[in-house]
């Protein structure tokens, strides 16, 4: 598995970490989710399941492979128990996916970010990806409820001609009850490194953060604070739910990332949501942005972006949600 990805808390972040929580230590027993996955090829070509490791709030029951149209693909949906993240809570997510595999991870159902006096949330997640290998990891969304705070880190590595598909939806509240950016704070970072075995970046070295070396593909950052009007001009508007949708590879030939986010783009301009398409640097993959006044718009947009990408990819459709 990857090394852990423990990079310096951001300077907002840094005055919730000094605040004590009093039911449980930040990270202590019961706060202290983990889970580990690791996918792999047998001799047929069928991805398995070849080791997990999980720990509350984390549950997982096995892979499925249910995706008809990809049979080699082996599936895998996260579960919790719990209500969703409270103060204090570190979670710890590692997938790794081996030479030649082909991996789908979701979450069975959206996550809540609960409101928080003291401290924070924090969920780290760690995506590797062997050469030749392909992995989508697209949970549910992310719901802040009012007073939450949410610090989120990213990290995929790639091999040789390895492909990552993450996405993401953020709901600022639960809009059906008129909350609408009530929250503390939210802030995502996410990177995507070409995996190296040996050396350190000379990013790493400047910036101190303790993060794998390789050279870096893009880096996203989304920090939404509760302090500033979200709902101005030039930043939601009339909207309240924000999506994004990564794809992001290392054997893009030259203009496929171009024509890839070109038929995205075409895609999810036909749809309720306000989205458009765009490459990362130096053609690295395409990023999705979305933004909607109801959460399936935006969710619709990702998932017609994401059937874009399997049906450049492989030539075959994305599956539809199949969720209880």
């Amino acid at each position: 598995m990857a090394s852990e990805f423990r990079p310096n808390r951001p300077t907002p972040f840094e005055g919730y970490a000094t605040e004590s929580v009093p039911q449980a230590a930040a990270g202590s027993a019961g706060k202290n989710g983990i889970l580990e996955a690791t996918f792999a090829a047998d001799s047929t070509g069928q991805t398995r399941l070849v080791r997990d490791f999980a720990k509350v709030p984390f549950h997982v029951t096995g892979d499925l492979s249910h995706d008809q149209e990809l049979p080699q693909l082996a599936s895998l949906f996260v579960q919790s128990p719990t209500g969703g993240i409270a103060q204090g809570d570190r979670h710890r997510m590692d997938i790794e996916v081996r030479e030649g595999a082909q991996a789908h991870v979701t979450t069975q159902s959206a996550t809540q970010v609960l409101g928080m006096e003291r401290n924070y949330g924090r969920s780290d997640v760690s995506l590797t990806v062997d050469d030749g290998g392909y992995l989508e990891f697209l949970p549910e969304p992310v719901i802040l409820f009012p007073n939450s705070r949410l610090l989120q880190r990213v990290q995929m590595e790639l091999g040789d001609d390895a492909t990552v598909v993450f996405g993401e939806t953020v709901v600022p509240g639960r809009l059906a009850r008129g909350e609408a950016f009530e929250y503390d704070r939210y802030y995502s970072r996410v990177v995507g490194r070409e995996r190296s075995e040996v050396g350190e970046s000379k990013e790493s070295k400047e910036s101190g953060e303790n993060e794998e070396p390789g050279r870096r593909l893009f880096e996203d950052v989304v920090h939404l604070s509760g302090e500033d009007d979200m709902r101005r001009p030039g930043l939601f508007g009339e909207n309240r739910v924000l999506g994004s949708l990564y794809v992001v590879g290392t054997g893009f030939e030259d203009g496929e990332s171009a024509e890839l986010s070109d038929r995205i783009h075409e895609r999810v301009a036909d749809t309720d949501a306000t989205a458009s398409a765009s490459t990362l640097p130096r053609e690295n993959g395409v990023v999705v942005r979305a933004l909607g006044s109801r959460t399936d718009a935006v969710t619709s947009a990702l998932f017609a972006a994401w059937d874009e990408t399997r049906q450049a990819r492989f030539g075959v459709s994305a599956p539809e949600p199949r969720k209880l």
